[in-house]
């Protein structure tokens, strides 16, 4: 809802001492924000268009800024602790704690529009992952030896899949920031014995080894692409979460007659379906 791809909206701005485009709002989102303020206190106004406030939800004014990340985290919100004085601006690497983890997470929205996003969908005084700090080089030149180490890792672990004779397709891995646990992603038909694999994934990268099997649309978002709208995956660009996509969805927007273009490409129907759906 709150998506906004504003790179080829954002208006001509020379840089001064004073007024830089990092610095500045963009002029899409001023006018959205105005947009919605307005008809928060215009009450004759249309309340049933979505964008709209809701009353009888409580306007979380924590400092919070939406993140993405490759690990457990994704897409999500964290929260930046009183007291902490951090300058962050998107696509910023800052380092996050959640739980007894820490991940680098890459900025993707600030400021008053994450306010109205959480506000939408409904969120206020969550338990939120916490920022540290902002990522340093030294810091950026971990998470690329991680990257390394990741890649290596793909060919040991297809080799030792096919030694136990496993049902696994590997999706992705990934190394926590601190060095702590590593993850491989997979998708299987079945419940997979991975007992034996795990040993031998241990003793060969000397940390702590979690097989996690996911599901098709999880794969999808992890791997990304292009769907047939053209545009990014909605999963993957945008979308918090999943909904249930049910035949009724495509039969309510007269759709059944082209069941066969409602699959998307991880076989289930197409997220988009639930768009024109008022929630």
């Amino acid at each position: 809802m709150f998506h906004i791809d504003s790179k080829y909206s954002q208006p001509a701005i020379t840089p001064t001492e004073d007024d830089s485009p990092r610095n500045s709002i963009s002029l899409i989102e001023s006018i959205i924000i105005n947009n919605i303020n307005d008809r928060h206190i215009n009450v004759s106004s249309c309340f049933t268009c979505g964008v709209c406030y809701n009353e009888n939800i409580i306007i979380d004014n924590r400092n919070i800024v939406e993140v993405s990340c490759n690990g457990l985290l994704n897409n999500c919100f964290v929260e930046i602790p009183a007291g902490l004085e951090l300058n962050i601006y998107p696509e910023d690497f800052i380092l996050v704690q959640n739980n007894d983890s820490i991940e680098i997470a890459q900025v993707k929205l600030i400021g008053e529009m994450v306010k109205l996003k959480r506000h939408y969908l409904g969120l206020c005084d969550d338990n939120l992952p916490t920022v540290i700090r902002k990522a340093s080089v030294e810091d950026l030149e971990r998470v690329r030896k991680n990257i390394q180490d990741e890649e290596r890792a793909v060919p040991f672990f297809r080799r030792s899949v096919e030694k136990f004779n496993l049902n696994m397709k590997l999706v992705s891995i990934h190394y926590q920031f601190d060095r702590k646990k590593l993850f491989f992603f997979y998708t299987s038909d079945g419940r997979v014995d991975f007992r034996e694999l795990a040993k031998e994934l241990a003793s060969e990268f000397k940390t702590r080894i979690e097989l996690r099997q996911i599901g098709v649309r999880d794969e999808a978002k992890k791997v990304g692409g292009v769907g047939t709208c053209g545009r990014e995956y909605c999963c993957i660009s945008f979308l918090s979460s999943f909904k249930r996509i049910s035949t009724q969805l495509a039969n309510e927007q007269n759709l059944l007659s082209s069941m066969g273009k409602l699959s998307g490409p991880c076989g289930k129907l197409k997220c988009c379906l639930s768009f024109e759906v008022e929630s």
